[in-house]
C-alpha cells in the first residue's frame, strides 16, 4: 500500500463551518449518520466519510464527490447522531461551496452566497429595469392600463431571453467543470441520464426517506410548477416577439390558465417547505441564507405575479405599475442568479447520479433499528 500525504485546507474547514456545518468537529466517527440513512448503500455508505474529509480539510476530494449530492437532506442523521455533529448540515454546507467552487464566472458564486451583498443582488435588476423605462422607447400609450405603457413588451421578452441564455451558460460552464474535476467517461454519464431524469422528476429517491415525506411533496410541487411556468413563459415570450400573440393574453387563453395553475402548484409547493423549514425544530436550526435566498425569491415572484393580475383587472395604476416593477426585479434576479444559488442543485445532483453507477442505491441488507439507533444515542449521550 502507497502512503499518502494528507495537507488539510484549514482555510476550507473554516468554510464549510461557516457555511453551516458549525458542529463539524464533534464528529467521532461512530458511523450512526451512514447506517440511518435510508439512501446511503452499503458498497459506499455516507455521510461518515463525508464528514471526517471535512474534518481534514480534503477540499478537492469532498468538492468532486458524488455523495454530496446523493444525500437529500431527511435530517435523520442530525437527529440520531448521538454527539450532536449535525451531518446533514455538513452536507448541506459541502454542496453550498461546490457550486460556489464551479461558478462561472466565480466571483458570481461567492456574491450569491455572501448575505452582505444581497442589495447588490437586487439593485442590478433594479438599474437595469429603470434604464429600460428612461431609454427605450415606447409606443404611444393606451387608455387602459397595460404593461406596455412602463415597459415595451418586445424589450422585456428580449432582456428575459438574454438573461436566460447567460444562466445557461453559467450552468454548462459550472457543469464541465463539474465533470472534469469527477473524470468521468461522459458517455458513459449520458446513457445514465434518462432513467436518472425519470427518477427526479418522479421524486422517487425522496419517497425512500422515511423522515422526508412532507420535503418530498414541497420540493415535487415546486418542480413541476416551475417547468410548467417556465415552458409557458418560454412559448408565450417566442410568439410575442413573433408577433403571433399579443399580452397581456384574455383570461380565457389556455396558455393563462395553465401558467396560473402552475403557479398555484408552486406557490402550494414553497407553502409546505416553509411550513417544514419554520415547524421542524431540527429544519429551522439547519435553514441557512443560502437556503432562504432561492425559496424566497421564487416564492415572491409567484406572488407579486399573482397580485399584479388582481391590479391590472381592477386597473389600479397605483398598485399595478409598482408591483409590475418589483415582479420583473425578482423574476430577473431568480433567472440571474440560478446558477449560483440552490436553483444549481436540479444541475449538479443530476450529474452526480447520472456518474454513479449503479447510480440506484442499494438496499441494506441490515439496518439500525429505530430502537436500536436511540439506544447508540443513549449510550453515548
Amino acid at each position: 500500500m502507497n502512503a499518502q500525504l494528507i495537507q488539510p485546507d484549514v482555510s476550507f474547514i473554516r468554510e464549510v463551518r461557516a457555511a453551516g456545518g458549525g458542529d463539524l468537529k464533534k464528529c467521532f466517527q461512530c458511523a450512526t449518520c451512514s447506517v440511518v440513512c435510508d439512501l446511503s448503500p452499503d458498497d459506499a455508505p455516507f455521510p461518515r466519510k463525508q464528514m471526517i474529509a471535512a474534518q481534514w480539510g480534503l477540499k478537492d476530494q469532498l468538492l468532486c464527490d458524488p455523495a454530496i449530492w446523493l444525500c437529500h437532506n431527511c435530517g435523520s442523521c442530525t437527529t440520531q447522531c448521538p454527539r450532536g455533529a449535525r451531518p446533514g448540515d455538513v452536507m448541506a454546507a459541502l454542496r453550498q461551496l461546490a457550486i460556489r467552487h464551479f461558478a462561472f464566472p466565480g466571483f458570481m458564486g461567492r456574491l450569491v452566497a455572501n448575505p452582505k451583498a444581497l442589495p447588490v443582488l437586487f439593485l442590478v435588476p433594479v438599474l437595469v429595469l429603470l434604464a429600460m423605462v428612461l431609454w427605450v422607447p415606447k409606443g404611444p400609450a393606451t387608455p387602459e392600463l397595460e404593461f406596455a405603457n412602463l415597459f415595451p413588451v418586445v424589450a422585456v421578452e428580449a432582456l428575459f431571453f438574454t438573461v436566460s441564455t447567460l444562466a445557461a451558460v453559467a450552468f454548462l460552464v459550472g457543469v464541465i467543470r463539474y465533470l472534469k474535476a469527477l473524470r468521468m467517461c461522459c458517455p458513459g454519464i449520458l446513457l445514465n441520464f434518462p432513467p436518472v431524469s425519470a427518477e427526479i422528476v418522479t421524486h422517487e429517491r425522496f419517497a425512500q426517506c422515511s423522515a422526508n415525506q412532507g420535503v418530498r411533496w414541497g420540493h415535487f410541487l415546486v418542480l413541476w410548477g416551475f417547468l410548467g411556468l417556465a415552458s409557458v413563459g418560454t412559448t408565450i415570450g417566442i410568439g410575442t416577439m413573433a408577433g403571433l400573440l399579443r399580452t397581456p393574453l384574455p383570461w380565457g387563453s389556455p396558455l393563462k390558465i395553465l401558467a396560473n395553475v402552475c403557479a398555484a402548484v408552486i406557490l402550494t409547493g414553497a407553502v409546505i417547505l416553509m411550513k417544514e423549514r419554520i415547524s421542524n425544530h431540527s429544519r429551522r436550526a439547519a435553514s441557512t441564507y443560502f437556503d432562504w435566498l432561492f425559496l424566497g425569491t421564487l416564492t415572491s415572484v409567484v406572488f407579486t405575479g399573482i397580485l399584479l393580475q388582481f391590479f391590472r383587472l381592477a386597473q389600479v395604476a397605483y398598485l399595478m405599475y409598482p408591483v409590475y416593477f418589483v415582479h420583473l426585479v425578482l423574476t430577473l434576479a431568480l433567472l440571474l442568479y440560478a446558477p449560483y444559488s440552490k436553483f444549481a442543485h436540479m444541475a449538479y445532483r443530476t450529474v452526480a447520479m447520472a456518474s454513479t453507477e449503479p447510480w440506484r442505491p442499494k438496499r441494506k441488507t441490515r439496518r439500525l433499528s429505530e430502537q436500536g439507533a436511540k439506544n447508540c444515542v443513549d449510550f453515548y449521550s
